[in-house]
């Protein structure tokens, strides 16, 4: 049996927000401009010193994906509104980014 973490369904929860379901029954929960924000492309982190180089101010706040397929079984590629599309999300890279109040807990 495979145990590797996948996603089985996306679903847009509305302009902002996106709803991602894991094969472990997780719901993430996702602000779309967070995972452009997130990208680790050449275009956005510096390949040789992993410094992020792209800028959060040049995102528009409405970003939005426009198409999202399958990078065989460890990925999503994302197309963006702003026309970013180099961007891969590994699964557990995405996974990690869950903003859903189990993984991301209020801040006291």
């Amino acid at each position: 049996m495979n145990s590797a973490l996948a996603p089985t369904e996306l679903r847009q929860l509305g302009p902002t927000k996106l709803g991602v379901i894991w094969n472990d029954n997780h719901s993430s929960l996702y602000s779309v401009r967070n995972i452009r924000l997130e990208c680790r492309c050449a275009n956005c982190v510096d390949e040789w010193s992993r410094e992020k180089i792209l800028k959060p101010e040049t995102i528009p706040m409405d970003v939005k994906p426009v198409k999202i397929e399958s990078v065989g079984r460890y990925a999503l590629k994302i197309d963006w509104s702003d026309g970013h599309n180099t961007g891969i999300y590994p699964f557990d890279a995405l996974r990690k980014l869950c903003e859903c109040p189990t993984c991301q807990p209020p801040k006291k």
